[in-house]
């Protein structure tokens, strides 16, 4: 007992105890199980990554989430595309504009005070969330809607929701399914798949400026990753074998933990900085 308790506290990566590093894995393997079905994992991992970082500056945290998370992405994103849930004749374009989007936003964060989007937040969150509870049914075939309006609203969400990715970022990718669902009338697994592919964009842009940046344990980013990776593909298959059945309860619970966070940044600014 003695020596798995010194190998815990001795033992360690990046500076960090091996009893640290497990914790993070753990938090980082439920957030992206999450963030494969119905996004919102960063709600989950940054937490996570900010108590066991303690008081080191806040950049390292998102820094190192960023690579984790990235590398996990491309497990799930990579699982719709085999399984043919990602159109790319729509997507395409949408990954180029949530880029663009996700520059622009970064550029409004730099210019004006993001708890202005915070109190915005804590009203939408609850409409949409009643909205979500109150369609009880989510669709596992697409609905009747002509190509360019499905263009123009898809094009317009990446948008706008990836200069939100820019501006703030938690639960951008709930935002995105719901929007392809409701508005684009795309199946469930569809909208999942879209949405990964346009998320996964975004976390290459954010990763490399955080490398580039020097904002990562690099080390302690890949050990992280292996649990990023796990919960990504165990979340993604479950999604293309369940379907609306097990996104929508994710969806809700995103929306719910996503208040909370908002709620929270605003009332102990402290402890998310």
């Amino acid at each position: 007992m003695n020596s798995l308790f010194s190998v815990l506290t001795d033992v360690t990566v990046d500076g960090f105890a091996l009893w640290v590093v497990l914790l993070i894995c753990v938090g980082v393997f439920l957030a992206s199980f999450m963030d494969a079905i119905a996004g919102g994992g960063g709600i989950i991992s940054v937490p996570t990554y900010l108590i066991a970082f303690g008081g080191l500056p806040t950049y390292y945290a998102l820094g190192t989430n960023k690579l984790s998370a990235c590398i996990g992405t491309v497990f799930s994103t990579a699982r719709f595309i085999k399984n043919g849930y990602v159109r790319w004749k729509l997507m395409a374009p949408a990954i180029l504009l949530s880029m663009g989007g996700s520059v622009c936003g970064t550029w409004l964060q730099l210019h004006t005070p993001d708890r202005v989007l915070k109190y915005l937040l804590l009203l939408v969150l609850p409409v949409v969330a009643v909205i979500t509870l109150r369609t009880r049914v989510w669709p596992d075939e697409p609905g009747d809607i002509d190509f360019r309006r499905q263009a123009a609203i898809v094009w317009g969400a990446a948008l706008l929701i990836g200069c939100y990715d820019g501006y703030y970022g938690p639960g951008t990718g709930t935002f995105l399914m719901i929007i392809f669902i409701r508005l684009a009338k795309m199946d469930t697994r569809h909208a999942a798949g879209s949405m990964k592919v346009v998320n996964l964009a975004s976390n290459i842009g954010g990763t490399l400026s955080a490398l580039s940046a020097g904002y990562v344990f690099f080390h302690l980013g890949l050990i992280s990753a292996v649990a990023s990776i796990a919960g990504h593909y165990l979340g993604a298959g479950l999604a293309i074998k369940n379907g609306s059945r097990i996104v929508r309860p994710a969806v809700i619970l995103v929306l719910l933990l996503l208040t909370v966070k908002v709620g929270s940044e605003l009332l102990f600014p402290e402890f998310w900085h």
